[in-house]
């Protein structure tokens, strides 16, 4: 009861930080006591041993209604993550919904991105609903999932959840998401949140999996991210 209190009260703070709202320091702050009794969860990262990366419904009708990212970026991140992802041997799930009734196609660059990974269609709104999708997230044997979707709040948002209560790690690459207004984009993070799944952005999440920059990948790496500023870092590095 006392780590539940803790939790709703960290989460309850971050929340109304996103909706840019000043909570009163009253309904915001436990007593040291209750903050002391709550010892804080081990950090165990991201590796390419124990991390699969799961992309759901990115697919070009999905892609239209889209407010929060601009097309070109949102499609720029989601493949920098898959091919990082692919850099770094993480196992691949990919899955769309309602391909040829209703959301068409994954888009093109991803397609080419992910050459030969299988894409899983099906008609749940929730992939984990989806026998053949949990069946290929199981057999990946990996205790740390890593989703990306369209839409933010019901895409990623649920299949995230649901792998919280099976008792795994869910991240959500939320900068290789997408959803269709501010109200849904911010209610989507609160709601994972309160579950208990961790937010962060595509770039973050493969530099935790790469961990070392001595790595061989790590040149395949940066170069799928492809964040500008890296590559003026390169370029000063050549300079010298």
């Amino acid at each position: 009861m006392e780590r539940r209190r803790f939790l709703q009260s960290t989460v309850l703070g971050a929340s109304l930080a996103i909706l840019g709202i000043a909570p009163a320091a009253a309904a915001t702050t436990f007593s040291e006591e209750n903050a002391m009794s709550n010892p804080a969860h081990t950090y165990e990262p991201l590796t390419s041993e124990n991390a699969a990366l799961v992309l759901v419904d990115h697919q070009v009708g999905l892609m239209t209604g889209v407010r929060d990212y601009s097309i070109a970026e949102l499609k720029h991140n989601v493949v920098g993550l898959a091919k990082a992802a692919k850099a770094l041997k993480l196992p691949i799930v990919v899955t769309t919904t309602a391909r040829d009734s209703l959301w068409g196609p994954t888009f093109p660059e991803l397609i080419e991105a992910l050459p030969g990974v299988q894409i899983i269609d099906r008609s749940s709104v929730n992939a984990f609903d989806d026998a053949r999708v949990a069946r290929a997230i199981e057999a990946t044997g990996r205790k740390k999932l890593i989703f990306a979707g369209l839409s933010l709040e019901v895409c990623a948002a649920f299949p995230a959840i649901t792998a919280v209560g099976k008792g795994l790690d869910a991240y959500v690459a939320v900068d290789a998401c997408g959803t269709f207004s501010k109200t849904k984009h911010q209610v989507g993070l609160l709601r994972m949140m309160q579950a208990g799944v961790i937010l962060s952005d595509y770039a973050t999440l493969m530099i935790e999996v790469l961990k070392d920059n001595g790595r061989p990948e790590v040149g395949a790496v940066y170069g799928a991210l492809d964040m500008d500023w890296a590559k003026l870092v390169g370029q000063l590095a050549q300079a010298k």
